[in-house]
């Protein structure tokens, strides 16, 4: 009968996720502006159920009542941020609230699927990382003076990077993790988010050639720790993230392009010098010819990912916990396997709707240190997705990055639940602004009338 069940619930999970994908991106339909409020109770309707079904199929497996006491304590966790964030920040984006929950319900599932104490451990982070991200958009509303902070931002974002050198340890052939008291922290996480801040500071009110060869060499040391700590994934999110700002902050393509020659030469000389590139390349290339070797893992995550099917194997049906280091890196291809490439597919939409709604943000922002803020993390954002999803498929060179809100990493999930807390609060700081304005250009339309009328 649980067969049953969990060969019915693999169709009902497809339809349910592609339905939920769809509902992301109906609310950018102009046809659709004042049926908005439905859409989201819909979304919500969604991912309560597809939570629900996968942990009902977890416990049928398990048979142990702690599946059940910790689906509950999740489902008070996603009402209460949800409630609050409706009852606090009324004007929020409820899209991108909606999807930060879905995406943590996901990797609740998966988590808990693979290693029920490391999803555990993982839950109690994101109840910390929900709380703070609960102040952010307030910050973001009140304190207008971040701006000025540039060379403090600087400062402080190398030191938190540079850390690995009198505290870190190394795993998988890096040294870009802290340990104090217990605790490991990944900087490099954290510290992008104060990149992108310092980088909006620098930029935002002097592009002259000046200010921008200072800003490139403070940059160039940022990404120069980062590959000096193996640290090659967070090394190209933050070159990325700088040459999209720089773009963005001086409309000159020349200097995206000097960027990306740059880039590329340094990857060559990468190739030459380190030898856990050379590997990670030779895995890319061949890893069949290389299956005993460098090639394993991602060879491991496409035999995976092509058992998965559209449907996948279901829920405790396929061996996820044969590929290496899957609860992180290569979650993905656990959740292709057993949830299958549709499910996996619409999980891609999800967070495209998320960088689309990010960037469509960006581009309203008036003031260029916001809109440069916004664009850095969204481009932050992106990269790191691509990288991870792109590895894990070898499209690319495997790089080690996490899979934002999913993949298993307390570091990875604070950080990308304080960017979406921080692109909330420049959402409502834009809502604040519509708000001025509209009411500004009522007021002048009321003058006006008022001395035709006399």
């Amino acid at each position: 009968m649980v067969n049953v069940i969990i060969h019915i619930s693999k169709y009902i999970l497809a339809i349910l996720a592609a339905s939920y994908a769809m509902k992301c991106f109906t609310v950018f339909s102009d046809r659709h502006e004042y049926d908005r409020g439905h859409v989201y109770i819909v979304q919500n309707v969604l991912m309560f159920f597809i939570h629900f079904i996968c942990y009902l199929i977890i416990y049928l497996m398990t048979k142990d009542m702690k599946m059940l006491y910790f689906y509950a304590a999740q489902v008070v966790l996603f009402l209460v941020t949800l409630i609050v964030y409706g009852t606090v920040y009324k004007n929020a984006s409820r899209l991108i609230i909606n999807n930060m929950c879905y995406l943590l319900m996901v990797g609740f599932v998966i988590l808990t699927r693979l290693d029920f104490d490391m999803a555990i451990r993982q839950f109690a982070i994101a109840v910390a990382a929900v709380c703070i991200s609960l102040i952010i958009p307030a910050f973001i509303l009140r304190v207008r003076v971040v701006d000025k902070w540039g060379k403090f931002l600087g400062i402080f974002g190398f030191l938190m990077i540079a850390s690995v050198f009198v505290f870190g340890k190394s795993m998988y052939g890096a040294t870009n993790w802290i340990s104090i008291g217990g605790f490991s922290l990944q900087p490099s996480e954290l510290a992008k988010i104060v990149f992108v801040f310092f980088i909006a500071a620098m930029l935002a009110r002097d592009t002259s050639f000046r200010q921008i060869v200072i800003t490139t060499a403070a940059a160039a040391v940022y990404v120069l720790v980062l590959v000096i700590e193996k640290d090659l994934g967070a090394a190209v999110i933050f070159f990325i993230t700088y040459l999209v700002m720089l773009y963005v902050a001086t409309r000159q393509f020349r200097y995206m392009a000097l960027g990306l020659a740059a880039g590329s030469g340094a990857a060559v000389v990468a190739y030459q010098l380190f030898a856990h590139v050379r590997t990670r390349v030779i895995a890319w290339k061949d890893p069949w010819g290389n299956y005993n070797d460098a090639g394993y893992q991602i060879a491991q995550s496409l035999f995976a990912i092509g058992t998965g099917g559209w449907f996948g194997m279901g829920l405790f049906k396929g061996k996820p916990n044969t590929i290496p280091v899957v609860v992180s890196d290569f979650v993905f291809s656990a959740i292709s396997e057993e949830m299958g490439a549709l499910f996996a597919i619409c999980l891609i939409l999800v967070y495209f709707s998320c960088f689309l709604m990010f960037i469509n943000i960006s581009l309203q922002l008036v003031k260029p240190f916001y809109k440069l803020v916004a664009m850095g993390l969204s481009t932050a954002y992106g990269i790191q997705l691509f990288l991870c999803i792109g590895g894990v498929i070898k499209l690319i060179p495997h790089t080690g990055v996490t899979m934002p809100l999913i993949s298993y990493g307390g570091s990875s999930v604070l950080s990308t639940i304080i960017i979406f807390a921080v692109i909330q609060g420049l959402y409502l700081l834009r809502q604040r602004e519509v708000y001025i304005l509209e009411n500004r250009q009522n007021e002048g339309t009321e003058e006006e009338c008022s001395q035709n009328k006399y």
